[in-house]
């Protein structure tokens, strides 16, 4: 193996480990939509990394476009909804949103 593949794997690896600390550890909303990009990055950093591994089939580009694609529809549908969440209940802490509590 390359030793620029094992870079990359372990690349991204860290960016997924940082991106799901990030959406457990912080309550902020935006904060766990920014984890959750993260998350989506470091899985497109090691589809393109088994791609370098293997230039001859095009599923590991493939697939990280596919994982793009889907990165900005949720990210564009993610924002619409905490503005409309912060637009009525005045918070960005999901925690504090009254009506989605079970009481």
């Amino acid at each position: 193996m390359p030793d620029s593949f094992q870079w990359l794997l372990l690349l991204g690896a860290f960016l997924f480990s940082t991106g799901l600390a990030i959406v457990v550890c912080r309550r902020n909303l935006i904060l766990m939509l920014m984890g959750l990009e993260l998350m989506l990055n470091g899985a497109n950093m090691n589809w393109v990394a088994f791609g370098r591994l293997y230039p001859d089939a095009l599923q590991g580009e493939i697939f990280a476009l596919f994982v793009i694609v889907v990165a900005v529809c949720e990210a564009a549908v993610g924002i619409a909804l905490i503005v409309q969440v912060y637009q009525h209940y005045q918070v960005s802490v999901p925690d504090q949103v009254a009506d989605l509590n079970e009481n």
